[in-house]
């Protein structure tokens, strides 16, 4: 009986023993065929993802080109506003963190401000037109930005007006020894009076009152000290555009009406404010009339309106006397849904259109169209304004200032120059008008025309 059951104990053992060994080898058995697997499957998805050599390249060649491909279509905008060319374009100003809404000149002609949506004022040094490089300062407006901008008499000092306050702020020039601009710093800040949208601001020449104006039909006259000389209406329904003409006498607003107000602001012999009066007014539009724009001495001014013509009109009279302004030409612009902004050349020669993102320009002589120049911004031009000698336009729009040879001009010039010579004429000015046409056809050849 103890030799059996000594006999089952270790047969017992035996069973057990070997259940365990077995249990372990199919254990790591299942591990190792487990292991192939889940190697062969990650083997077989990364041959999936990669491919083969060839294709492998091919994709990652293709990622490539989809990353650049995307990074182009984000700042192809971009590259639009600043890599315009074209023949007519003298250089871009560069450089301004936001949209350009307009632009002034100094009246020594050595500096312009232009205003930016995004608060901040750039002064450019303009001396010299060539150059490659221009001295800038930047004036920062906080929490704000100015819709207009406006150089003193003096050029000592430019005044702008702000948007979000409504604010009048003078700012003091202070110059380097060289007579670049070395500071900007805040003077005066006028009290707020308006309270809708300023459509018109500006200071008149001579230096005796500045001017604003709303979208509706409230206009201040100011002084230099920000005191107010008076307060009228326009009575336009709503005012589109109110400038000073740049003799400093005439202030013009149009609107809603057809009708374009010409009022005149009259001070004393003593130089004291007396009051302002309405002086004539310019009529033959069907239509209300968008903006404005004079010559030199504002003995002509030009309107655009939404009947789609522009007209030249001849100003320089004795309204005192009864004498009224008259037309000397009518044209038609080429219309779109967004309002034009116009420029006339200082000797009232050229009518620069802004269609959208082009420019018409235009013979105010017979009223033709001359040439166009298309697609300069990827948006819609803000602002245009010849400079002192007639022979550049400044463009304003998105980040840039385009300044655009006035080539028509030349055109206009030739025809000046050929009916005077059909009057009597000395030989001296013979000479000279035969001299100026063959200056002006050389240019235009290099333009291509």
């Amino acid at each position: 009986m103890g030799d059996n059951q000594a006999g089952q104990n270790i047969n017992g053992l035996i069973l057990a023993g070997a259940t365990i060994f077995l249990c372990v080898l199919m254990h790591f058995l299942y591990r190792i065929m487990f292991s192939n697997k889940k190697k062969e499957a990650l083997e077989h998805e990364t041959e999936s993802d990669l491919g083969s050599p060839t294709e492998e390249a091919t994709s990652e060649s293709g990622a490539i080109d989809t990353r650049v491909s995307a990074k182009n279509k984000k700042r192809a905008p971009w590259k639009g506003k600043t890599e315009f060319s074209h023949p007519w374009l003298l250089k871009n100003l560069k450089g301004h963190p936001g949209n350009v809404l307009l632009v002034d000149f100094s009246a020594n002609g050595k500096f312009m401000a232009a205003t930016c949506d995004d608060g901040s004022v750039i002064l450019w040094d303009i001396r010299d037109l060539n150059q490659k490089e221009h001295k800038t300062l930047r004036v920062n407006i906080e929490f704000d930005f100015a819709s207009h901008v406006s150089w003193s008499p003096d050029s000592k000092a430019f005044i702008v007006h702000t948007v979000q306050e409504n604010h009048i702020v003078v700012y003091k020039i202070e110059r380097k020894k060289d007579g670049a601009i070395g500071s900007a710093t805040t003077a005066i800040t006028f009290d707020k009076v308006h309270e809708d949208n300023v459509v018109g601001f500006d200071i008149s020449s001579n230096g005796k009152f500045m001017m604003s104006c709303t979208s509706k039909t409230d206009m201040v006259i100011w002084d230099l000290k920000g005191q107010q000389l008076s307060r009228l209406d326009t009575y336009l329904m709503s005012t589109y555009a109110a400038k000073i003409s740049p003799c400093g006498r005439f202030i013009v607003a149009t609107g809603f009406a057809p009708g374009i107000k010409v009022m005149e602001v009259v001070f004393t012999r003593s130089g004291e404010f007396k009051q302002v009066t309405k002086a004539f007014e310019l009529t033959g539009h069907t239509s209300g009339v968008y903006d404005v724009a004079f010559d030199v001495d504002t003995s002509h001014i030009a309107t655009i309106s939404k009947d789609g013509t522009w007209k030249l009109y001849h100003t320089k009279i004795d309204y005192t006397r009864g004498e009224s302004p008259h037309v000397l030409e009518t044209g038609t612009y080429t219309q779109t849904g967004n309002p034009p902004r116009i420029a006339l050349s200082p000797n009232a020669e050229v009518l620069a259109v802004s269609v959208d993102s082009s420019i018409e320009f235009y013979d105010t002589y017979t009223g033709k169209l001359y040439d166009t120049v298309e697609n300069i911004y990827s948006g819609l031009i803000n602002y245009m304004k010849f400079d002192a000698s007639g022979k550049y336009l400044f463009v304003c729009g998105d980040r840039v200032i385009r300044v655009i040879h006035n080539v028509c001009g030349y055109q206009t010039t030739i025809e000046s120059c050929k009916r005077l010579l059909g009057s009597k004429q000395t030989s001296a000015t013979v000479e000279r008008l035969n001299k100026t046409i063959q200056e002006c056809k050389e240019t235009l050849a290099k333009f291509g025309k």
